[in-house]
C-alpha cells in the first residue's frame, strides 16, 4: 500500500509561548465559590465559613473565658499546663539546617499549592466514588453540568485569576501539571533530606508525641488561647502539646498522605494495584489530595498568626537564625526571604506564557525518570466486572467534522479502511468487517482523564498484539503514531505517540464497542485506542491510521503528539 500522507495534515507550526489563541481561543469561564454538598442533597455556600467561622471564635473566646473562672479548670490546666518534658538527651534549640528546610519547603509549596489549583480547576469537582457521574459530586467550583449530550469536560474547566493560579488560564493544565509534579519532586526530596536529619540528630523527639499526656495538655493549651491568656511559650527547648500535635500531623501523616494519594491518582499504578485501587480509587485518592491540601493551607494560617503574635522576633530567631534572642537577625533573613518568595510568586505565571517550552522540559526532567519507571507496568485484564461501569463516561475532545468522517458515518462506516502502515513488513489497510473478524478481545477498565475524571467501561475489538502480529514491526520501530479524523482545537490533525513495548501490554487494544454496544460518535467510533497505562487524552479517537516510526520529532511540532504540541502536555503521562 502506498504511504496516505497523514502526516501532511499534523500542524508543524512550533508554539513557543501562550497567547489570546491558547487552546483554540478558549475563553475565559469563571465558576462559583465552592461548595459542598450536605446530606440533605442542598449545596453550602463555603463562604459562610468566614462569617460562621467569626461568630465560632468570638463565642469559643467567651465560653473559656469562663471556662478559666471554675476552679476545676483552673486545676486542670495546672495539672497539665501544656508542655511536657523531653525525654534525657533529647536536643536543645534548633538547628541551622531547619531554617533552611522551612524556607525550601514554604517556597515549593507556593508552585505546588498554586498549580494543584489549577488542575482541581479543569475538572472542578469532587467524587467519592471511582465515578464521575454529574450529579454525585460532593463538592464543585462550577455550575451544575447542563442537559446537553455535547458538554464535554474540557467545556467544564473554568479560569483562575493569574495571581492565584499557576498558571491560571483555563484549560492549562499542561502546564500547571509540570509545576505541580515538578515541584512535588523538589518537595519529596527536600523531604526525605529532612527526615534524614530529623532522626540522625534527634530532633524528632520534638515532634513526635512519646506519652498520652499529650492529649489533656493539648486540650489545656486550646482553653488558654481562646481565654486570651496565653500559654508561656518556649519553642526554642520544647513545643506545647498543641504544637506538638500540629507538627506530628503534617509531618508524619498529612506530608505521607498527599505522597500516597498522589500516586493513587496514576493510571499505570492504578491499573496495575488493583487490590489498592479498588479501595483507593482515584476519584477518593483525589477527594483526599484536597483534603490535605486544606489541612496545609489551614496548618499554614494558624503556624503564621501564632509565630507573629507570640514573640516575632524570637520566633523568628528561631526558625530562621538558630539563635534564642530577640534581636532583628531573624526577621531580617525572613525579610530577604519574604522577597524571594513574592518575586516567584509574580513572576512564575508570566514566564510560564513566555518560555512554556522552557517549563514543559524542566518539569520534564524533573518528573520525567519516575513516569517511564511506572510504564513498564504491565497489568493484566478482570479487574472489574459489568457491576463496576459507571452510568456516565464523560465525552471530550473535538469531534470530527470533515466531510470524509461524515460520509463514513453515514454509510455505517461500510467504506471505512484503517492504514497501518511505515516501518513494518506488512503494510494493511483493514476495513471495520475485517478487524471484526480478528480475533476478539475484551477488557473493563478504568479510563483516567488528565483533567481529573474518570469511568470504567468495558471494551471490545482486536489487541494491538495482534496488528503487531500481522504487521510485523521493523527492529528500528520505536514508536506507533495514531492519527485521528479529528482535528485538534489549533486545526491539523490530532495524533499521538505511544512507546512500542507498549503496544504488547495485555490491556492495548483497538477498541470497536464500548459497553457491548458499537463505539458511538461521542466516544470515537469507529475505532479508538486503549492503552491503561496512560492518561486520556493519548487514546486516540476516530483513528484513521496507525503508523510505525522509528522517531517523532519530524512529525508536528516533534513533541510527541497534537496535545504535547500545543498545550505542552507529555507524551509520558503515566502519572
Amino acid at each position: 500500500m502506498t504511504d496516505p500522507g497523514y502526516r501532511e495534515g499534523v500542524d508543524a507550526r512550533q508554539h513557543l509561548s501562550v497567547g489570546k489563541d491558547w487552546a483554540g481561543g478558549l475563553p475565559a469561564q469563571y465558576g462559583v465559590a465552592p461548595r459542598v454538598r450536605l446530606k440533605t442533597g442542598k449545596w453550602f455556600n463555603l463562604l459562610w465559613l468566614l462569617p460562621i467561622g467569626l461568630v465560632l471564635l468570638v463565642a469559643g473566646i467567651a465560653v473559656a473565658k469562663g471556662l478559666r473562672e471554675l476552679p476545676a479548670v483552673q486545676g486542670f490546666v495546672l495539672d497539665y499546663p501544656g508542655t511536657m518534658d523531653l525525654p534525657d538527651g533529647a536536643p536543645v534549640g534548633i538547628p541551622a539546617w531547619l531554617g533552611w528546610q522551612h524556607f525550601l519547603n514554604a517556597f515549593l509549596m507556593i508552585f505546588i499549592i498554586r498549580s494543584g489549583i489549577t488542575v482541581l480547576a479543569d475538572h472542578p469537582r469532587l467524587y467519592w466514588s471511582k465515578h464521575s457521574t454529574p450529579g454525585s459530586e460532593w463538592f464543585r467550583m462550577q455550575k451544575p453540568v447542563p442537559d446537553d449530550p455535547s458538554y464535554t469536560a474540557k467545556a467544564d474547566s473554568i479560569t483562575l485569576p493569574g495571581g492565584v493560579g499557576l498558571p491560571g488560564r483555563r484549560h492549562s493544565i499542561g502546564l500547571a501539571r509540570w509545576w505541580h509534579l515538578g515541584a512535588d519532586t523538589l518537595w519529596l526530596l527536600n523531604g526525605v533530606v529532612f527526615y534524614i536529619l530529623l532522626f540522625t540528630t534527634g530532633q524528632w523527639m520534638r515532634l513526635v508525641p512519646l506519652s498520652w499526656d499529650v492529649f489533656p495538655n493539648a486540650v489545656s493549651v486550646a482553653i488558654q488561647y481562646l481565654s486570651l491568656d496565653w500559654p508561656v511559650e518556649n519553642g526554642w527547648n520544647n513545643y506545647n502539646s498543641l504544637q506538638l500535635m500540629a507538627y506530628f500531623i503534617t509531618v508524619f501523616i498529612a506530608a505521607p498522605a498527599a505522597l500516597i494519594t498522589g500516586l493513587g491518582m496514576s493510571p499505570a499504578l492504578s491499573t496495575k494495584f488493583h487490590r489498592i485501587s479498588s479501595v483507593l480509587s482515584i476519584q477518593l485518592a483525589r477527594s483526599l489530595h484536597f483534603l490535605v491540601l486544606c489541612w496545609f493551607l489551614f496548618f499554614i494560617l494558624i503556624h503564621v498568626t501564632l509565630v507573629f503574635t507570640t514573640g516575632a522576633l524570637r520566633n523568628l530567631n528561631h526558625m530562621y537564625a538558630a539563635n534564642d534572642t530577640a534581636s532583628w537577625a531573624g526577621f531580617g533573613i525572613f525579610a530577604a526571604s519574604m522577597v524571594a518568595m513574592i518575586i516567584a510568586w509574580v513572576a512564575a505565571t508570566p514566564v510560564t506564557y513566555r518560555h512554556p517550552r522552557a517549563v514543559q522540559r524542566i518539569g520534564f526532567a524533573l518528573i520525567g525518570p519516575f513516569q517511564q519507571l511506572f510504564e513498564h507496568l504491565d497489568s493484566k485484564p478482570g479487574r472489574y466486572t459489568e457491576k463496576d461501569i459507571s452510568p456516565y463516561f464523560w465525552g471530550n475532545g473535538r469531534v470530527p467534522d470533515s466531510d470524509q468522517y461524515q460520509a463514513l458515518q453515514a454509510d455505517q462506516f461500510r467504506d471505512y479502511r484503517l492504514s497501518i502502515y511505515g516501518l513494518v513488513e506488512n503494510p494493511v489497510e483493514l476495513s471495520l468487517h475485517q478487524l471484526r473478524d480478528l480475533p476478539p478481545h475484551e477488557q473493563i477498565t478504568q479510563h483516567f482523564c488528565i483533567q481529573g475524571w474518570s469511568g470504567v467501561a468495558k471494551w471490545g475489538g482486536v489487541s494491538m498484539q495482534t496488528i503487531l502480529d500481522i504487521v510485523n514491526p521493523a527492529p528500528e520501530a520505536k514508536w506507533v503514531i495514531f492519527y485521528s479524523f479529528a482535528e485538534g482545537s489549533d486545526g491539523g490533525t490530532y495524533y499521538d505517540a505511544q512507546e512500542i513495548g507498549q503496544m504488547s501490554y495485555h490491556l492495548t487494544m483497538l477498541a470497536l464497542d464500548m459497553n457491548d454496544a458499537p463505539l458511538n460518535f461521542t466516544h470515537g467510533a469507529p475505532v479508538r485506542l486503549r492503552n491503561e497505562s496512560q492518561l486520556g487524552f493519548k487514546m486516540v479517537k476516530w483513528v484513521k491510521g496507525i503508523e510505525f516510526v522509528e522517531d517523532f520529532h519530524d512529525i508536528g511540532s516533534g513533541h510527541g503528539g497534537y496535545n504535547n504540541d500545543h498545550e505542552f502536555f507529555g507524551y509520558r503521562q503515566s502519572i
